[in-house]
């Protein structure tokens, strides 16, 4: 009845890839690039022999060849296949196995320092949360063998959706609690923009807001309230079921625009009988506020795109899919069957998930961006809301939607499931790695033992292999450095929040993420920066230390001096993060190049606009023109009353940059606006993926914001134009 598949789109055989290598014009290539290789070698066999002349004590070269043999490979293999393919990931992930199984069976049995009950206990204790991490990370990438992508499917279903073949009734519930009415109704919007007739639209208010009912009312969509916030937003969903019908139920936040091709890519799906729920990825409009404070939005991104974009498919490829509580379409006769939406917990999308999963039906991802929404706009939501979802989490260990215990779920579901479980814990190994450099150099405390000829032999193969394909393994959406500065700094709050929940659940309440504000200072987040600054302190301190210290009897590699200044580099980092920037407006612009008229007083003056907002734009024109304080704007066949805020000389002689403001809006005009900003097909799809510096760039980046921020400190002019405020 239905078509067949083959869900790994990517999927290359041996016999495909030699003959595209040796018949592609591609073999030449790769012979040079291998003897490029041996020829670098047989340099760097020769400079180790002339430096061991000199006394420097590298007179074994074959201790290098592991780490040489694994780059190569490795880069070899990726210089093949530029993205993941089924084949590369799984030579790629295969050698990373293999060199971390190296590692910790050298671990195990040769560098625990066990020569004093101090330092044993230390030594063992990190050994313990090295564990942790390595366990997490072999996890992650046993999942990468079973990456899914269901696209192709999205290509046939769809048709039939569009050809009205399959046109299933649909509620698409909006929950919202105090969201400002600017924000719930962009999203209202966008839901009545959507192509397809089958649909009602659902305005589920848990704040009874009288500016809510009448907004629903004027934009011809229902309003449903109730008389308590019992169970937050699960308790609001569940109230909005048992008055509504339609067949499928679909659920955006109050912030969240689809595009108007969503029903079509999605509903489709559920002619399979199997499917219960179908999850799309969560996209933001915004920069997430630390790219934004680090002053590298245009340059990273979101910290949720190695979520959506790595780890949810791989979740796919096993059942385990989460359900992220936005942007996704669920069969509301399984919902009910199930009892509804979960609510003994604050994450009730995840464990709905669950509890679908275990009564056989199938929870599944689409890799496609079709809605975004409001990222949280300072560190403190940002981090808040972290702890929110971590909370929700680890709730698993007191509920039956426990996805370890619950019955009828696979083996590779509930290892997947533990995955993002143990996600959660990872902060606190993380918080005692930027304190170990200080015992060892302060107290002498040696946690492990380890010489120069094994660090080279056992440490740097693993982890120059693991620093060299993490971008790509990411599909190039996160470099190693800016991965570590991202968990640094959310790494003590998260920690004390997983440990909080394990001996208190249930004592805290549902907190919505707080959005739509502006500001027009700097406000720096000195109560979340105090655990890192106290690092910082202590790893500078081990540093001066290390650098006048001879080797040990134990340890002939100072292993602190280096680990004290990369925790050093990354703090300095992440400390600028929690200086929140001003953000003048409440809405947010676009860099969209659209050609635009200005007519006004019997002369049109041609342009094109820099950035588009709700409320306004930017535009560029010829500076020979007059521009009157009040004029139309045209933007296509949409004509806007507008007037003039600021004007200013372009870098081009003859330009000029105008910043205007639209006067009041009509629904239509408003309509158009959010179609043109938010909802048309392809908005986000077809908006380039950046791709994220490499490692030695990514470092050139960190040094280049710490230098920035200095000059801010240490220059006046600037130091003046920064008002910072301390929260």
């Amino acid at each position: 009845m239905f078509k067949t598949f083959s869900h790994d789109r990517d999927k290359t055989t041996w016999k495909k890839s030699v003959r595209q290598i040796f018949f592609g014009g591609l073999f030449t290539k790769y012979i040079a690039g291998i003897l490029l290789v041996i020829l670098g070698f047989l340099i760097a066999t020769f400079s180790l022999e002339w430096l061991e002349q000199l006394g420097m004590g590298l007179d074994r070269i074959y201790l290098y060849l592991p780490a040489i043999v694994s780059v190569c490979l490795t880069q070899i293999i990726i210089r093949i296949s530029p993205s993941p393919r089924f084949w590369s990931r799984g030579l790629i992930v295969t050698i990373l196995i293999g060199l971390t199984l190296r590692y910790l069976f050298w671990r195990s049995l040769s560098s625990l320092n066990l020569s004093n009950p101090i330092d044993g206990i230390f030594s063992i204790s990190l050994f313990v949360l090295e564990l942790l991490v390595i366990f997490s990370s072999v996890l992650q990438l046993y999942l990468m063998y079973h990456l899914k992508d269901r696209r192709r499917e999205a290509d046939y279903y769809s048709q039939q959706v569009i050809n009205e073949e399959y046109c299933p009734y649909v509620d698409i519930f909006i929950p919202t609690y105090n969201e400002p009415i600017f924000i719930l109704k962009r999203t209202i919007i966008g839901c009545k923009l959507l192509n397809y007739k089958h649909k009602e639209i659902y305005v589920l208010d848990d704040t009874g807001r009288a500016e809510v009912k009448q907004l629903a009312e004027e934009l011809g969509c229902y309003y449903i309230s109730r008389s308590h916030n019992t169970h937050a937003k699960a308790g609001n969903l569940n109230n909005a079921l048992q008055q509504t019908n339609g067949e499928l139920v679909v659920v955006f936040d109050a912030d969240f625009v689809p595009t108007t091709n969503f029903l079509e890519r999605t509903i489709g799906f559920f002619q399979n009988n199997k499917i219960a729920l179908l999850q799309t990825p969560q996209s933001f409009y915004n920069a997430d506020p630390i790219s934004r404070n680090l002053g590298l939005e245009h340059i990273l991104n979101p910290e949720e795109e190695v979520f959506y974009r790595q780890l949810q498919p791989m979740k796919d490829g096993v059942g385990s899919v989460i359900c992220a509580g936005t942007s996704f379409v669920v069969r509301r006769s399984y919902l009910e069957e199930v009892g509804g939406f979960v609510t003994e917990s604050i994450s009730e999308d995840y464990f709905t998930g669950i509890r679908l999963s275990s009564q056989g039906y199938e929870v599944i991802y689409l890799s496609e961006k079709l809605s975004a929404g409001l990222a949280a706009e300072s560190i403190s939501e940002h981090i808040a809301q972290r702890l929110r979802w971590g909370r929700g989490t680890l709730q698993a260990f007191f509920i039956k939607e426990n996805p370890l215990t619950i019955p009828n779920l696979t083996f590779k579901q509930r290892l997947a499931h533990l995955e993002g479980i143990l996600h959660w814990f990872n902060g606190i190994p993380r918080c005692l790695f930027l304190m170990l450099p200080f015992l060892y150099s302060i107290f002498n405390i040696v946690f492990i033992q380890i010489t120069s000829d094994e660090f080279i032999y056992i440490f740097l193969p693993c982890y120059i292999t693991h620093l060299s394909v993490f971008r790509w393994l990411s599909f190039k959406t996160r470099s190693v450095i800016f991965s570590d500065i991202y968990s640094l700094i959310s790494c003590f709050p998260t920690s004390y929040n997983s440990l909080k929940v394990i001996f208190n659940p249930f004592n805290t309440t549902f907190r919505v993420t707080i959005k739509g504000i502006s500001r027009n200072y700097y406000v720096y987040n000195f109560k979340l920066a105090l655990p890192l600054i106290i690092c910082l302190i202590i790893n500078l301190i081990s540093l001066v230390v290390s650098l006048f210290r001879d080797p040990t009897t134990v340890i002939d590699f100072n292993i602190g001096t280096y680990w004290s200044l990369y925790n050093a580099l990354i703090i300095c980092v992440a400390l600028l993060a929690f200086l929140d920037k001003p953000k003048p407006s409440i809405y947010d612009s676009f860099p969209l190049r659209k050609k635009i008229k200005i007519l006004a007083s019997n002369q049109v003056i041609y342009g094109k606009t820099l950035e588009i907002s709700e409320e306004g734009a930017t535009i560029l024109v010829n500076s020979h023109n007059d521009i009157p304080a009040e004029f139309i704007l045209q933007l296509g066949r949409l004509k806007i009353d507008s007037y003039l805020m600021e004007k200013s000389n372009n870098n081009h002689q003859d330009k000029k940059k105008l910043r205007i403001k639209f006067n009041q809006l009509t629904l239509q005009q408003h309509q158009e606006i959010i179609y043109l900003l938010y909802s048309h097909p392809q908005r986000w799809t077809s908006k380039e993926l950046k791709l994220s510096p490499g490692e030695l760039v990514s470092l050139r980046l960190a040094v280049t914001v710490l230098f920035n921020f200095l000059a801010i400190l240490l220059i006046p002019k600037r130091r003046k134009q920064a008002k910072i405020m301390s929260n």
